[in-house]
């Protein structure tokens, strides 16, 4: 991939299933390529990828064709009509969600032979802290946690927080609080994870933003476009304008570290530790 230091790679994960963490994902590419950025999405959730219904974007093929050599990982790729380069994970197939590290290391490795030109790589990853979630957050310069103001989802996610920090010494970790009443109960709840973290762990994370509950993004999913294609003018779609603002303004990784090259390396240099 041409100028991969460039690009700036941002793993997006949660404790837990069901708190619209692909949701966010698709949203927040969908908000940085209409301000103008080039944006790829991978699909990295391989049990029960769904960013493609997402985005209303029919794949011929999926990563399991590029596992099992009948594609490159260029073949795969498809245009959606927003414009973002989507790499399609392989929904419903078992073996895709058990992936070891060597298929891992070879899904890395040809990214950095892509020659697109990408602003944001943003990886969606599967709920949880599998070994194979915690190898690409790893390999992620940034990450993104996405939580909701309920227990599980709280525990989860402090918990996926507490692996990444203390087994794996990653930094760079930003809260988005999901489906909240406010911003202000966004940055409470957040306040709340950060002294938790703070206190037990001896590290602080970093808050990015807060998505206010608002029907229309659940709408807009079942209608498979993104909220800010189907109700630009909603409180949703505000809410993912402002968190795309927050991210181009993180200070970009170190060029020397960071973009395709570093994530290349970090996954074969520290793959899953299972």
């Amino acid at each position: 991939m041409s100028n991969t230091s460039d690009t700036q790679v941002i793993g997006i994960a949660s404790g837990k299933g069901g708190v619209g963490k692909t949701t966010v994902s698709v949203n927040l590419a969908v908000a940085l390529q209409l301000s103008g950025k080039r944006v790829m999405l991978l699909d990295a959730d391989l049990g029960l990828a769904n960013a493609q219904i997402a985005l209303g974007v029919r794949c011929p093929y999926n990563l399991s064709h590029f596992l099992s050599g009948e594609k490159t990982l260029q073949e795969i790729i498809v245009t959606t009509r927003q414009g973002i380069k989507l790499v399609p994970g392989a929904s419903g197939i078992y073996e895709m969600a058990g992936l070891n590290e060597l298929q891992v290391a070879s899904i890395v490795q040809a990214f950095s032979s892509l020659e697109d030109e990408i602003d944001y790589l943003i990886v969606d990853m599967a709920a949880g802290i599998s070994p194979f979630v915690l190898a690409f957050m790893s390999a992620c310069p940034t990450r993104f946690v996405v939580v909701r103001d309920d227990p599980s989802s709280i525990a989860d996610a402090y918990g996926t927080i507490k692996v990444m920090i203390q087994d794996f010494a990653l930094d760079n970790i930003h809260l988005i609080a999901n489906g909240m009443g406010s911003q202000s109960e966004g940055r409470q709840l957040f306040e709340r994870i950060n002294q938790v973290c703070a206190r037990f762990l001896n590290h602080s994370i970093n808050y990015l933003g807060t998505i206010e509950q608002d029907e229309l993004i659940l709408t807009s999913l079942k209608k498979y476009q993104s909220v800010l294609e189907y109700a630009p003018g909603s409180a949703g779609a505000r809410d993912f304008r402002l968190l795309a603002q927050a991210t181009q303004s993180l200070p970009p990784v170190d060029t020397l570290s960071g973009g395709m090259q570093f994530f290349v390396e970090r996954l074969l240099k520290h793959p899953s530790r299972s």
